[in-house]
């Protein structure tokens, strides 16, 4: 690892002191970022690997988004629900028209988009299934991340996450993830919803197997329970296609979206959905102040725009391929596992390998930033914007510190 400048130890010294230690970053100190690159407060560059869990997949700072968030704060920012905006219905029905859903409900962070989902579940359970209040349950994957409030941490399988935080809400039940016949196991008549990630972006980009999302579909069809799928990390073109649930062909009732939503720019999200499961919210049953506010409609509109325009999910699908290429051809012994799905890869070490952070370190001090996870694995998630060339460039850092 490099030593630490005396501008970058003082600001890291500072967030120490008076910040709570709830993260454990490397210790890269950023102050801009353009593109696929990062800069930090000494002037080095390095590419980023993280995107910023898939919220710059547009890359950083894109001037497209930039120039229509700059008109709208000069315009206006917030009025909140309670009054219209004009910029919030044009929002709606382009994500519909782009997605195929039938409405959409904004929020700000990805876990309140998951709480929105949540609470539509288990509202359409009573509302429309007709189950017992209150024992409407949802069926979730071990292995899960959702987000970080109570209700969703209580359902992870995650001690760092759920550890210390109980009592927590009742009404889940954790299945393992990949395995349709405990899926099916655990339906019973007061099962409202199978709630999962097509792929588990936190887990080290873990994929299922072949026909999963497919079965599920199948599964919550004969049992008259929704699919609601998490595709805050997965969609927006991370995987090669808008959704990743489309490489199974099916549609789900439901979707969590967020991150690239915003281009990295300003916290939005969505819950979008169908007709039937969307409609059992009635005026004053959910909402939020910023929720919807225009200058996060603005924002997402141009982030939208992106992604279609300049073709960044063909452009993710076909440099994931050259992607996944590399990183299987790399010569090394350390490697026990290539996942890898669009431009979204996981690096599964060998326990002989040693744990992955110091391999980040090692990266970082070649000019390339990525991020471990559950100790083993480094996860690689490039803005979309990325070229072969760079692919290359950092293929050959990776190759090199895993030899």
């Amino acid at each position: 690892m490099s030593e630490l400048s005396v501008k970058s130890k003082t600001l890291i010294d500072q967030e120490n002191q008076f910040g709570a230690h709830n993260y454990h970053p490397l210790d890269v100190v950023c102050s801009r970022g353009e593109g696929v690159f990062l800069y930090d407060v000494d002037g080095n560059k390095y590419m980023d690997f993280l995107a910023a869990y898939s919220a710059v997949n547009q890359g950083h700072n894109h001037p497209y988004i930039a120039e229509a968030m700059v008109r709208q704060i000069r315009k206006l920012t917030l009025t909140s629900r309670a009054f219209r905006n004009d910029a919030f219905p044009p929002l709606l029905e382009k994500l519909c028209k782009l997605t195929g859903f039938d409405k959409a409900l904004m929020m700000n962070s990805g876990a309140e988009a998951v709480e929105t989902a949540i609470k539509a579940i288990r509202k359409w359970a009573y509302d429309v299934k007709g189950v017992e209040y209150p024992k409407a349950e949802i069926i979730v994957a071990d292995g899960n991340f959702h987000g970080r409030t109570t209700t969703i941490v209580g359902f992870s399988t995650d001690p760092d996450s759920s550890g210390g935080f109980g009592p927590f809400t009742p009404g889940f039940k954790i299945v393992p993830y990949g395995d349709l016949s405990a899926a099916e196991r655990a339906i019973t008549p007061n099962t409202a919803a199978i709630f999962m990630e097509p792929i588990q972006g936190e887990g080290g980009v873990v994929i299922p197997p072949e026909g999963f999302l497919r079965g599920l579909r199948d599964i919550a069809d004969k049992n008259h329970c929704l699919l609601v799928l998490d595709e805050i990390q997965s969609g927006l073109g991370r995987t090669g296609k808008m959704f990743a649930f489309e490489y199974e062909g099916i549609r789900p009732d439901g979707v969590t979206i967020g991150k690239a939503l915003s281009g990295g720019f300003y916290p939005i999200s969505a819950f979008i959905a169908s007709k039937e499961v969307m409609d059992v919210f009635t005026p004053g049953v959910h909402g939020s102040t910023y929720g919807g506010n225009p200058l996060a409609c603005a924002v997402a509109s141009s982030a939208l725009d992106v992604l279609t325009e300049e073709k960044l999910i063909q452009r993710s699908a076909e440099l994931g391929v050259h992607l996944e290429q590399r990183l299987r051809g790399m010569k090394t012994d350390r490697v026990e596992e290539i996942r890898a799905k669009g431009l979204w890869a996981g690096v599964q070490l060998k326990v002989s390998a040693g744990k992955a952070r110091p391999y980040c370190y090692q990266l970082k001090d070649r000019g390339m930033l990525c991020k471990d996870t559950h100790e083993q694995t480094i996860r690689l998630a490039p803005p979309l914007v990325i070229t072969k060339e760079q692919i290359d460039w950092a293929a050959d850092q990776m190759e090199a510190v895993l030899q």
